[in-house]
């Protein structure tokens, strides 16, 4: 298993964005560096010891909210690229289709964010852009999982979002870690009929937590 390179995706926000209640900088960038140190070390990358200083030198022209994709090779080699993002409108809700595509959850390199991603390639490739804005995948037993590219909430009126165990095959996600040590999340097998009655939340550290809709017919 070396024929991959790990990847973090990060929000920035310039300083000029200082509207009330707006964090600048790079959003949850602690947690990311804790993931990309700790995923380097169990899976053998040398990592360099300039990575933040490297980001921000990335992003100094930057003029408004940036993608950062930071992309780790096993020797050491970093690329970073920067492009202009755009926040979901408020209001919106992800329409969620469910992938015949299956994750193994015997498979301990989905815990990792790398560039390994045919089962979410394929899951993705299933349903056009127009009918889905996101697709859930199941493991070999049935279980949910996460997106494509989201991590899995459920909203089931506790007050306490409930999200799988990473056993279950999946990504140790940094929004849903934040959620965890908040104790905004908890972690909890889901049946597919518990993600039927409650209330569906997709998310990611770029985007945050969005409302999404499954839809089966």
């Amino acid at each position: 298993m070396s024929d991959f390179t790990l990847i973090e995706t990060l929000r920035y926000e310039p300083p000029e964005s200082n509207d009330i209640g707006l964090d600048t900088g790079f959003i949850r960038l602690r947690l990311h560096m804790a993931r990309l140190s700790r995923s380097a070390r169990r899976l053998g990358f040398t990592l360099p010891n300039d990575v933040t200083s490297r980001l921000e030198h990335a992003v100094a022209h930057a003029t408004g909210p940036s993608r950062v994709r930071l992309e780790l090779a096993r020797d050491g080699h970093l690329d970073i690229a920067v492009v202009p993002f755009t926040a979901q409108p408020p209001g919106t809700v992800w329409r969620v289709r469910i992938a015949e595509t299956r994750l193994a959850s015997t498979d301990p390199l989905l815990r990792y964010k790398t560039s390994r991603r045919d089962a979410y390639d394929a899951a993705r490739g299933e349903w056009p852009a127009g009918e889905a804005d996101e697709v859930l995948l199941l493991n070999e037993r049935g279980a949910p999982c996460e997106g494509t590219i989201t991590s899995l909430f459920l909203d089931d009126g506790t007050g306490i979002l409930k999200t799988p165990p990473i056993a279950c095959g999946l990504l140790a996600g940094v929004l849903r870690t934040e959620l965890i040590c908040a104790r905004r999340a908890r972690v909890e097998r889901l049946t597919l009929d518990a993600v039927r009655a409650g209330s569906l939340l997709m998310g990611n550290a770029l985007r945050g937590l969005i409302p999404a809709r499954l839809i089966e017919s």
